[in-house]
């Protein structure tokens, strides 16, 4: 897919309140979270937590600042991870429970994720029953744990919600989860919990369908189960998120299956809206259509919009005025392909089209670049890492975190 084929696939974005934010205060490409806002979310995280006794956790894979988690640990119960490091950041950081779905355990890793779990999801059966034997004789006076970790399954409803098939974990032949016809006969001793995931970014009445068809096929064995994980991609703390539904759906669900504990896992959710990745315009010139470097990379600190792909949104530029039918406006002064520093060519962040011309050393400020960005970000071409800030409530900075050269050349040796 071509740059000038990418959609805005994010019409949540908030910006209200980082309109009254001076940005010019941040010296180099940064990615600053709002405290405030993510405060705002996980208050309507544990508003659900309350009304319906489900459990919320942080899925880490989306969002790992834990300088964030003693705020989190305030209202949500627990975090959930998908490795090791994971766990291990999990156990020590945000101190509650702590769950763990992986595909890859292995004899000689299950005993790390004994040391910092409290459940641990399968993939499989012949996973589960490869390290069941060391679950069960686990010294766990040895590493101060009180309780067994409980165990679960993931299964597979076979029903896609999702419209983009790299983020469907339910598209024909995927690799996670038991479908119905290889969950029947499976010995389920040691088995206590069921989890599902089927939702990337949606609203609760794609759970709703989801869950009537994860009872048709599994509910049958709810009744020898202390949980199910209802999984992530719950866009709960999203502005047209139908959290009365939600409500109604667990609720629902408890009457049903009384003695079962519900958990949601949304990574997104937590925050969403809460961060954003500052730039500054170094060069800009023409050749045949307007070009703008910038300091930030779409290679290195924002993958995602070459991965999914898809047209970030920037602070002040509205939806409509992305640029979709470049050749329609070639001679409009103020359209400027946005590029990053890398030696990559398509290290292209996309085209807009900015209500002013654009100047060297002006700010860029790229929309909701908390979730998943800052995660996924590396250090390709030995381009410097953004720095980490947060903003308070009354827009003061503080400086979390600066990267240098020592965090490049250590990576690889």
């Amino acid at each position: 897919m071509s740059n000038t084929d990418k959609k805005f696939i994010e019409p949540w974005i908030e910006t209200g309140a980082w309109d009254k934010v001076d940005f010019t205060k941040i010296p180099n490409v940064s990615y600053v979270v709002s405290l405030a806002k993510l405060e705002e979310n996980f208050k309507i995280l544990h508003d659900i937590e309350v009304r319906t006794g489900a459990k919320i956790l942080m899925a880490l894979k989306s969002f790992s600042m834990f300088s964030t988690f003693p705020l989190a640990r305030k209202y949500l119960s627990g975090s959930e991870a998908s490795s090791i490091n994971e766990a291990r950041l999990g156990y020590e950081e945000f101190k509650k429970e702590n769950h763990v779905f992986s595909p890859s355990y292995t004899k000689e890793n299950i005993k790390e994720y004994i040391k910092y779990s409290d459940h641990l999801v399968f993939n499989s059966f012949s996973n589960f029953e490869s390290v069941k034997d060391l679950i069960k004789k686990s010294n766990l006076s040895k590493i101060g744990r009180a309780k067994k970790v409980s165990c679960g399954i993931r299964v597979n409803p076979e029903h896609c919600e999702t419209e983009t098939a790299m983020y469907d974990p339910c598209a024909p032949c995927s690799h996670f989860g038991v479908t119905s016809k290889n969950f029947v006969g499976q010995n389920l001793d040691g088995i206590e919990g069921l989890h599902f995931h089927t939702l990337c970014e949606l609203n609760s009445d794609a759970l709703e369908r989801t869950l009537a068809v994860f009872e048709e096929k599994f509910g049958k064995y709810l009744t020898n189960m202390k949980w199910v994980n209802f999984g992530g991609g719950h866009h709960i703390t999203r502005a047209d998120y139908d959290r009365e539904l939600l409500v109604k759906i667990i609720l629902g669900f408890k009457q049903r299956y009384p003695q079962v504990q519900v958990y949601l896992e949304p990574g997104e959710a937590n925050g969403l809206n809460a961060g954003v990745l500052v730039g500054t315009v170094l060069d800009v010139f023409n050749n045949d259509v307007n070009i703008a470097v910038l300091d930030v990379s779409a290679t290195t600190h924002m993958p995602d919009v070459l991965e999914m792909p898809y047209a970030p949104t920037i602070l002040g530029v509205k939806h409509a005025s992305y640029v979709e039918a470049t050749i329609a406006k070639k001679d409009t002064k103020n359209i400027y392909k946005l590029v990053g520093p890398s030696c990559l060519t398509g290290d292209v962040i996309g085209e807009y089209e900015f209500e002013k011309p654009l100047q060297i050393g002006q700010k860029v400020v790229f929309m909701n670049m908390a979730i998943y960005t800052m995660v996924k970000n590396n250090t390709f071409n030995g381009i410097d890492l953004p720095s980490i800030y947060t903003i308070d409530k009354k827009n003061k900075f503080k400086l979390i975190k600066k990267f240098n050269y020592k965090d490049f050349k250590n990576r690889l040796s």
